[in-house]
């Protein structure tokens, strides 16, 4: 772990280098987040061709002091911005370097203001600011800096923890505060960015340098119940998308407002950007023709790009039109965690419902995903018991051919769809999936939400528990403790697998801490561990 007291501008470059790095494993996995239609599209590649270019301006800053270095780097994000959500990262960048002005190196205290800085910069950029994308992110993420500072934290690091928390909760909030986010199914894809960018940097600063070259970001899932959508067809008079139009304008004593005055009406989503000899300029216009007109007479244009976005759209669509699955049984499952919506893709689910224990998604939630998919026979995968009413009402307000395989824990719901036979029909499918589902049994670890007396049990309040198939049958203050507990009271002889799904509040350490106590009482166990990224319960464990 880095000294984190105070840092210089090496360190700001090389935190961030270290976050470009990790930005780009991602990358296309934010491409894929883009809202339908996608007039900018791959978000993840536009932000990360910025911080290349923002990165590389760094190693050439006239001195190492923090002021120098985050000044290149602004610079640099300037020039290489790529796309509405580039240009927006680099006018983050000019407010960080505002808030790091004539300083030689900075501390928790100077960090915290510079993302202030940084946040009322990307917020001036626009002539239209919109809620539930990266500028909230940033807001809120700055927002928990000042807060951190406050309640006398005094290093950076504990301040780009409160920053990546508070990033990531306003990430998972965006389709709250986006309805187009909130119909696509999917949370912003600028917001995702620069989180995956903070959360690089933090790991970074924590020394995970290593273990960051074997792993990979996460996609966060909102924190409402969301449908994995496939795209809508447009109505052929649609409203044309017209021309997304980026350039670098340079001369001399530009003034920023009057561009964007001279601008604002030849079209829309205007950024304008930079300082008196350098703007760089992006807007959807159905005339692109009188933009370059505007901008030629106020100086020299460089970097220009003008892409048809009605082109785009209509390549957008055959390309989710190829990736629209062949099946003629669908597969709908109720997941919440990433790790395990990942899981359950991976195996075949057409489609996912976000939602859990306390996160039940309606009839009408379903049935959303039910409509969104392209089969006309879907089974559906509830994986909790008290969303199995929901899901037998699925049947009455569709068309569709509806079977419901009423699991009632996440391993039910892998064994049903492991189980799954394409090549049988619906009720076959039925059958196999019931019978494969009954025959695992579940683990579940997580902590008591008030004290009460319960199969003979004193349980306190916030005491970790067990539950074996929604029976508690153990409670305790360790957590290995009481899994041994558990398994002490099963018959482990012919079980040959053991899968470990961790949740969001465990880390990996202890996860697999857990898998080596287990695998020492229980050798012949074939142990899996899989990051499940699920709220409230630190496991969830699969017993085959």
């Amino acid at each position: 772990m880095k000294q984190t007291d105070c840092l210089g501008g090496q360190d700001l470059r090389d935190m961030f280098a270290a976050a470009t790095s990790w930005l780009e494993k991602s990358a296309p996995d934010i491409d894929l987040l883009n809202v339908f239609p996608v007039p900018d599209g791959d978000c993840g590649t536009n932000m990360l061709l910025t911080m290349r270019s923002c990165v590389e301006e760094a190693y050439r800053a006239p001195d190492h002091s923090a002021s120098a270095v985050s000044q290149a780097m602004a610079r640099g994000a300037l020039m290489g911005a790529r796309g509405n959500s580039g240009v927006i990262l680099s006018q983050i960048w000019r407010g960080l370097a505002q808030g790091l002005a004539e300083k030689e190196s900075f501390n928790y205290s100077d960090l915290a203001n510079a993302l202030l800085q940084a946040s009322v910069m990307a917020y001036k950029g626009l002539s239209n600011p919109v809620e539930g994308t990266i500028l909230t992110v940033i807001r809120e993420a700055a927002s928990a800096a000042e807060t951190q500072v406050s309640s006398g934290s005094n290093n950076c690091i504990s301040i780009m923890e409160a920053v990546v928390s508070a990033a990531s909760e306003s990430v998972a909030n965006t389709p709250t505060l986006l309805p187009v986010l909130r119909e696509a199914g999917v949370v912003d894809a600028g917001g995702q960015g620069l989180y995956t960018l903070l959360e690089g940097a933090l790991r970074y600063l924590k020394g995970e340098g290593e273990q960051m070259q074997f792993r990979k970001p996460q996609i966060i899932v909102s924190n409402i119940p969301l449908v994995t959508r496939l795209p809508q067809m447009v109505a052929a008079d649609e409203e044309p998308y017209g021309y997304c139009t980026e350039f670098m304008l340079k001369g001399k004593k530009l003034v920023l407002d009057k561009v964007s005055v001279g601008l604002e009406k030849k079209g829309q989503s205007l950024i304008v950007v930079g300082d008196e000899s350098m703007i760089r300029v992006h807007i959807h216009t159905l005339d692109p023709g009188s933009v370059i007109r505007y901008a030629t007479s106020l100086g020299t244009m460089h970097q220009v790009s003008i892409r048809n976005m009605d082109e785009q759209h209509q390549d957008y669509l055959e390309m989710q039109r190829e990736r629209m699955p062949a099946v003629d049984i669908a597969v709908v499952a109720v997941i919440s965690g990433d790790g395990l919506a990942d899981v359950f893709r991976s195996l075949g689910a057409t489609a996912i419902v976000s939602g859990g224990q306390t996160m039940n998604p309606s009839t009408k939630d379903l049935l959303q995903a039910v409509e969104s998919v392209v089969s006309h026979k879907v089974i559906i995968l509830p994986n909790n018991k008290n969303i199995v009413p929901a899901a037998n009402q699925v049947q009455s307000v569709t068309e569709k051919s509806i079977a419901v395989v009423p699991t009632e824990t996440i391993p039910q719901g892998v064994a049903a769809l492991l189980a799954f036979d394409y090549e049988a029909e619906l009720e076959a499918n039925t059958q196999l999936m019931n019978k494969a589902k009954s025959q695992v049994a579940t683990i579940e670890v997580t902590r008591a939400v008030r004290s009460t007396h319960l199969n003979g049990l004193n349980i306190k309040k916030k005491q970790a528990i067990a539950l074996l198939d929604g029976e508690l049958l153990v409670a305790g203050n360790n957590t290995i403790d009481i899994l041994k507990k558990m398994l002490a009271k099963l018959d482990l002889a012919k079980t040959e697998v053991m899968t470990i799904y961790y949740g969001a509040d465990t880390k990996t350490a202890e996860a697999e801490q857990v898998s080596a106590t287990i695998h020492e009482q229980h050798p012949q166990l074939q142990i899996e561990v899989v990051r499940g990224g699920q709220p409230h319960y630190n496991y969830i464990i699969s017993i085959e």
